[in-house]
């Protein structure tokens, strides 16, 4: 059930351990009761009149371990995993790395009352919405912890990056959380961070740091970071599993500014389930969700915290959002599916829905789309 980037080699089962649904994982019906107390419990009195201040040092649980929607996977699991030995493509799975979609280009000027994207690989997005220059998830390194090099480098050279006004981190694994691209930041650069998180960006510098647990907000020059639900999990070392929070982020700009209509869901590492349907409820009128369509084979290991392309067309439709950007994928090679395969069967879901092929803003590393 996990991303195998997230733990050190000798704990890389742990991080898979993200499939969840191995033989010792209780039933579905189970685990989906178990699911929806959790929800229930953590939407209860985390919704705040009012954003949180930027900055605030804050107290949290030990563990978020009962915000998973299903249990980590245990020992059997594990073994099954290690006999069938599915961690990366085969040969003719890899074959398709020089076809991966990537055009590097200059960034585009953006006009007042627009938003633009632009996707430097994985889940490193350039958002710019309402004046501020957003980076998600920045991995500007080659090599990520436990995983081969990129496949495809970095979509935008970081000299060519304009001034970054803040970061949003979806959760602490490595190829989401890379300490060498933030060392590259000045330490006054505002992070937002899920709870649990700001510990680990204090400990490096950075003094600016806001965290925010499920469904809180903060504002920063007009623009709205509201943290919302995701099913997936955290750990960075062997025995810090859960003990930081993780999940997406919706980005809007205040009333009153040029693109006060523009809003964008950047989904982070997510599995499928009922969480896009309360995002969507919550949050009419998206105008763009950023969502993963890779890493999601072998699927009894993965399905729990990793969504497949159809899954990901189907958040897209849960959430509402008029446009759907792919992610997590064509970058790092995290498991077994085939390189072009998420392109491929995210091409054809998203025309089973009979919506405008213009609508799935399936970029090319380094390109960029305009709201």
């Amino acid at each position: 059930m996990r991303d195998q980037t997230d733990a050190p080699s000798a704990s890389r089962a742990e991080v898979g351990a993200e499939a969840g649904a191995g033989p010792d994982v209780p039933p579905a019906a189970t685990r989906a009761a178990a699911a929806a107390a959790a929800a229930a419990a953590a939407v209860a009195g985390v919704r705040p009149a009012r954003p949180r201040p930027l900055g605030e040092h804050r107290l949290w649980p030990r563990s978020f371990a009962d915000r998973l929607t299903t249990p980590l996977p245990g020992l059997r699991a594990f073994a099954r995993l290690a006999r069938e030995g599915a961690f990366r493509p085969g040969p003719e799975g890899l074959r398709g790395i020089p076809d991966l979609p990537y055009a590097p280009a200059p960034l585009p000027a953006v006009a007042a009352g627009t938003a633009s994207v632009t996707w430097a690989g994985h889940a490193s997005w350039i958002l710019r919405i309402g004046g501020l220059t957003v980076l998600t998830d920045p991995v500007w390194s080659r090599r990520i912890l436990g995983t081969p090099a990129r496949m495809t480098p970095v979509g935008v050279r970081w000299e060519a990056l304009p001034p970054v006004d803040a970061v949003v981190i979806s959760h602490n694994h490595y190829d989401h959380l890379d300490a060498p691209t933030l060392k590259r930041l000045p330490r006054t650069t505002p992070l937002f961070v899920p709870a649990g998180l700001a510990r680990w960006c204090r400990r490096r510098g950075f003094t600016r740091v806001t965290e925010l647990d499920w469904w809180e907000s903060a504002e920063l020059g007009g623009v709205r970071f509201e943290f919302v639900p995701a099913h997936h999990w955290s750990k960075r070392s062997l025995m810090d599993a859960c003990r930081t929070l993780w999940g997406g982020w919706m980005l809007s700009a205040a009333e009153g500014r040029g693109d006060a209509a523009k809003k964008v869901y950047f989904a982070g590492d997510t599995g499928y389930g009922h969480w896009f349907g309360e995002i969507g409820r919550r949050h009419p009128g998206i105008d763009l969700a950023l969502l993963p369509i890779g890493a999601y084979a072998p699927r009894w290991w993965l399905r729990d915290v990793h969504a497949d392309p159809e899954e990901a067309v189907q958040a897209c439709l849960d959430v509402g959002a008029r446009r759907m950007a792919p992610m997590h994928w064509g970058t790092f090679v995290l498991s077994s599916e085939p390189v072009m395969e998420p392109l491929q069967r995210v091409r054809a879901a998203w025309a089973r829905t009979g919506l405008p092929r213009e609508h799935l803003w399936d970029l090319p590393v380094g390109a960029s789309r305009a709201l």
